[in-house]
C-alpha cells in the first residue's frame, strides 16, 4: 500500500474506533485496535517528516534576509535522513504475524539429564522474559527428568494484546539448536560437557476467516426429490454449489424454498472452506517447525551458552556477549535487537 493509503486507513480507523457501536464486538474492536496501533508510528512519522520539511523550507527563506536562520535550515536539514530512513523501515512488509501470541516447544537432546537440565534454564529464561514485558505465560504441557528439569515442554506466552508487536515479533528467531558449555552437574571431575536443546516456536493464529467470492461458484438448481428419486416439489427450489478452486460441492433440498437452500448450502460450504484452511495453516505450522529444527544435535546450533566464559554467541549474526547470568535471568534484548537489526537490513537490502 500506498503512504497516502495508509495514512488514509489510519484516520478511518480513527474514526470508526471512536463509535460506541464498534466495541459491541470485542474481537473485531481489538483487531481493529491493533491495526491501528500498527500504522501510528507511521502516521507520526510521516507527520513528523512533512513538519521538518516545511520548517525547512520557511528557515531557507529567512536566511536570505536573516543569517541566524541558516544554523536553524542546517539542523533541520540534517534531521530529515533520519526521518527518511526511519519511514522507510516502517513501511517495509510487515510478517503477517507479528502481532500474535505464540506456542513454543522446549526440548532436550544429546546429552542425556544435562540437557534436560538445561531445558528447564531456557524455559526459565523466556518465562522470566515475558515477565519483563508484563506478558503470561502457560505451561501447556511437560514432560519432567529425573533431575528436575525437563525432556520436554510446551509453553504459551501471551501479549497484553494491546502492542501492535506481539511476542512473535520479538522471539520468532528464538527457533533452532541452543548449545550450552558447562559442568553438569552429574560430572565427578568436573570437566566441561556440551549438549543442546532444541528450541520450536510459532505464531498462534485466531479463527480462520474464509470470504467466499462469488465468481468461484457455480450454482446449479435443480427440483427437490424424495426416496426413489420421486420428485416432491414443483419448483426447482433445491441448490448445489461447486467452489470451482477446490472441486467442494455441496447440496441442499431440505428447505422450502430456494432462497433458504442456497442460505443453508454456503453455510455448510464455509464450513467446509474453514476446516479445509485450518488444516492448510496446521500444516504449515508444522512445515515451520520442521525447518527451525531437524535434529537436536549440538553441532546445528543457531546460539551457544558458555558458562566457563560467561559468554552468550549468537551464531545467524555474529553476536557475543558476557553477561550469561543476566542473559538466564531473561534480558534477552541486546541478542533479540542484533537479530531484529540483521532482519531489518536483510529486508531493506532486498527491497
Amino acid at each position: 500500500m500506498t503512504l497516502d493509503a495508509l495514512l488514509a486507513e489510519h484516520a478511518e480507523l480513527e474514526v470508526m474506533l471512536a463509535d460506541p457501536s464498534v466495541h459491541a464486538d470485542q474481537a473485531g474492536a481489538r483487531r481493529l485496535g491493533k491495526r491501528y496501533a500498527e500504522l501510528t508510528p507511521i502516521v507520526r512519522t510521516a507527520r513528523e517528516l512533512e513538519r521538518v520539511r516545511s520548517d525547512l523550507e520557511t528557515a531557507r527563506e529567512f536566511a536570505a534576509e536573516d543569517p541566524t536562520f541558516a544554523a536553524e535550515a542546517e539542523q533541520l536539514a540534517g534531521s530529515i535522513p533520519a526521518l527518511e530512513g526511519r519511514l522507510t523501515e516502517l513501511l517495509l512488509p510487515r510478517d503477517p504475524h507479528d502481532g500474535a501470541d505464540v506456542v513454543m516447544e522446549i526440548k532436550s537432546g544429546e546429552g542425556g539429564e544435562e540437557s534436560a537440565l538445561f531445558a528447564g534454564d531456557l524455559l526459565r529464561m523466556y518465562v522470566r522474559y515475558a515477565e519483563r514485558h508484563g506478558w503470561k505465560t502457560e505451561v501447556l504441557d511437560g514432560t519432567d527428568s529425573d533431575l528436575g528439569g525437563f525432556k520436554d515442554v510446551t509453553v504459551a506466552i501471551k501479549s497484553r494484546g494491546d502492542d501492535p508487536d506481539g511476542v512473535w515479533a520479538r522471539l520468532k528467531w528464538e527457533g533452532g539448536v541452543h548449545r550450552v558449555q558447562r559442568v553438569p552437574v552429574t560430572e565427578s571431575q568436573g570437566r566441561i560437557h556440551t549438549s543442546a536443546a532444541g528450541v520450536l516456536i510459532f505464531p498462534e493464529t485466531e479463527d480462520v476467516e474464509v470470504e467466499v467470492d462469488e465468481n468461484d461458484l457455480r450454482v446449479d438448481v435443480f427440483r427437490s426429490s424424495g426416496k426413489g428419486g420421486q420428485s416432491v416439489n414443483t419448483t426447482d427450489s433445491a441448490v448445489r454449489i461447486t467452489h470451482l478452486p477446490t472441486g467442494i460441492v455441496v447440496s441442499c433440498q431440505n428447505e422450502r424454498s430456494q432462497l433458504q437452500n442456497k442460505a443453508r448450502a454456503m453455510q455448510v460450504l464455509r464450513a467446509r472452506l474453514t476446516a479445509l484452511a485450518e488444516e492448510k495453516q496446521q500444516q504449515e505450522a508444522s512445515d515451520a517447525r520442521r525447518s527451525q529444527i531437524r535434529t537436536v544435535d549440538r553441532s546445528e546450533r543457531v546460539r551457544t551458552y558458555n558458562f566457563p566464559e560467561s559468554r552468550i554467541s549468537d551464531h545467524r549474526v555474529g553476536y557475543k556477549a558476557h553477561n550469561l547470568d543476566q542473559v538466564l535471568d531473561g534480558d534477552l534484548d541486546a541478542v533479540l535487537d542484533a537479530l531484529a537489526a540483521a532482519d531489518r537490513a536483510e529486508r531493506l537490502a532486498g527491497g
